[in-house]
């Protein structure tokens, strides 16, 4: 199992440096069991963000838009449930302790605290079925945790089984916004000047489905000329 470490200046940084270190140097894994059996190329990694909260949060070769990312960061994530969702990462962090109203409240009250964690997977999502005609789902995130340190909210998460081509991109961009919500919530409720700080992530499983090989490759290799192109204009 290779293990890499990633560190990147911004999410569409993070996003395009998982996809060349999986395609290059990824594992190769068949999935038995799961959403989807297909083989894969995977990684064991932690990813660094140093800059989330810069602009655009997402590449402009995502297979994603800002449209979907703001409502999987305030509705997959701050809310509660969703009619047609069987759970949300949201309803999880809501029900039954409201998680994300307690870690406010807590923060206003003592900002160094170090135990404000946001547990998302329960212990019964160890079985291996819900029913008998649908495969179990356990979440993929399952937790955010939280520290303020220098002035800054830094969250830290571990997703059991990523998806880097399709979900990562809005995962990290959503995780950022619902970290701007909260420091807001805090900020307003204890009269602080508390800013969003860096995301890293965990994940022994960050992979890309073979369905994906041909898109992966589209935006690696041209993407290389490309961003540069993208970056030096942002810089500039």
């Amino acid at each position: 199992m290779r293990y890499v470490k990633i560190k990147a200046f911004d999410c569409p940084d993070a996003w395009y440096k998982v996809l060349n270190e999986i395609w290059y140097n990824g594992d190769r894994f068949e999935v038995g069991y799961g959403s989807e059996v297909s083989e894969t190329k995977k990684l064991n990694l932690s990813i660094e963000i140093a800059n989330p909260a810069n602009r655009p949060l997402v590449d402009f070769m995502a297979p994603c838009d800002m449209k979907y990312v703001n409502w999987y960061a305030l509705k997959y994530l701050w809310s509660g449930a969703i009619e047609e969702e069987t759970y949300t990462y949201g309803s999880r962090m809501r029900e039954p302790v409201d998680q994300v109203e307690e870690a406010i409240k807590r923060y206003v009250e003592e900002r160094r605290d170090r135990q404000v964690t946001f547990v998302i997977r329960l212990p019964e999502d160890i079985k291996k079925s819900i029913t008998s005609h649908k495969k179990h789902e356990p979440p993929c995130l399952s937790l955010i945790d939280t520290e303020i340190l220098g002035n800054q909210m830094n969250l830290t998460c571990y997703f059991r089984s990523w998806d880097a081509y399709a979900g990562l991109p809005a995962n990290i961009a959503g995780i950022q916004i619902f970290n701007e919500a909260l420091v807001s919530e805090i900020n307003r409720r204890g009269n602080m000047d508390i800013e969003t700080g860096k995301l890293i992530f965990h994940s022994k499983n960050c992979h890309i489905y073979e369905r994906q090989y041909k898109m992966v490759e589209d935006t690696v290799k041209p993407g290389e000329d490309r961003r540069r192109k993208m970056l030096g204009t942002k810089n500039s």
